[in-house]
């Protein structure tokens, strides 16, 4: 939130502080509803995501019951593409590709994007703010903005519903404030039971490939053979585990690291026997990644954090001296 200004009066320095705790503890208060509810309403609804100059209208049908969720989400711009979230993996159906893609479920929450809920240890990187009311699909909704101090990490600005505190629209949001990805409701509704037929898939998977990715208990903790030699500020190493990936022949070391509200998954492969390769960074909306290659080893840093982010992290792993780096 805005720094409180310099006053010479202490008494009203103190009020300006006060005024300012309590607004960051609302701010709070509505990311913790709008978490819960996006895992535990039944909704329907269209929104558009927006990403760079790219836009997509998608339909989700969420339906929670028993402590449990399932959803589906549906593009409908010509791709036919599906995702069918059931009790124990998540379905993707590419119809242009004639292929399935089964993962295991590893949450209760919502396709839709939710943010973890900052605690106070993250005010010297984030402030956090309520604004007034406003209005949207003809509802009441407040205005929730969170603000990055740095240039490590993004903005959001969220519209909560008043009644529900889902996200009828938000923004991801560059520390200087230009949008780079965005979801908008176009129509929204909480009916109070949605029927198992309307979480069925659509797409007709008659002989289409399905292949399956690696399961759980594919993925295993390990001790950490590589550290960073320097990581942007507030960001730390939250975990460690060897996953088997498609495609690749060994074991993937995956590196998590947070800041308690952003993350950047990176992950640590043998290089090809043809030598190294130049280093590549790619964006897709918020997300980013960027690739190099560390002694012998292809490194590759993915999160919704600015390219600078995961350019830093990736470029600063070196082996642990006699670890076991495969």
């Amino acid at each position: 939130m805005r720094r409180t200004l310099a006053c010479a009066v202490v008494l009203l320095s103190t009020l300006a502080t006060a005024a300012h705790a309590g607004s960051t503890d609302d701010a709070r208060h509505w990311l913790e509803r709008m978490s819960q509810s996006l895992g535990t309403l039944n909704y329907i609804g269209l929104f558009t995501h927006g990403s760079g100059s790219q836009a997509e209208t998608m339909r989700i049908i969420h339906r929670a019951e028993g402590g449990r969720s399932q959803e589906r989400l549906v593009s409908l711009d010509g791709s036919g593409r599906e995702i069918v979230r059931t009790a124990e993996e998540v379905h993707f159906y590419m119809p242009d590709r004639r292929v399935v893609l089964v993962e295991p479920r590893t949450d209760d929450g919502s396709l839709l994007k939710g943010l973890p809920v900052p605690g106070p240890e993250l005010d010297a990187l984030y402030t956090l703010s309520v604004g007034e009311k406003h209005r949207l699909l003809g509802r009441d909704v407040r205005v929730i903005d969170i603000r990055p101090r740095d240039a490590f990490r993004y903005g959001y600005r969220l519209w909560l519903d008043e009644e529900t505190a889902m996200p009828l629209r938000s923004v991801v949001l560059t520390p200087d404030g230009r949008a780079v990805e965005s979801v908008h409701f176009t129509q929204f509704e909480t009916p109070r039971t949605i029927e198992p037929r309307d979480l069925e898939p659509g797409v007709d998977a008659t002989g289409y490939q399905w292949l399956r990715s690696g399961k759980r208990r594919d993925m295993a903790k390990a001790s950490v053979g590589w550290r960073p030699t320097r990581i942007p500020p507030g960001f730390r190493l939250v975990g460690s585990r060897l996953q088997v990936v498609p495609g690749v022949p060994v074991p993937v070391q995956h590196l998590i690291f947070s800041d308690g509200f952003a993350s950047v998954s990176v992950f640590i492969e043998p290089g090809p026997a043809k030598g190294p390769k130049p280093a590549e960074s790619t964006s897709a909306g918020s997300a980013n990644t960027y690739s190099t290659q560390v002694q012998g080893h292809v490194v590759t840093a993915v999160g919704e954090v600015p390219p600078e982010t995961v350019r830093e992290i990736a470029t600063s792993l070196a082996p642990v001296d006699g670890a076991d780096t495969r």
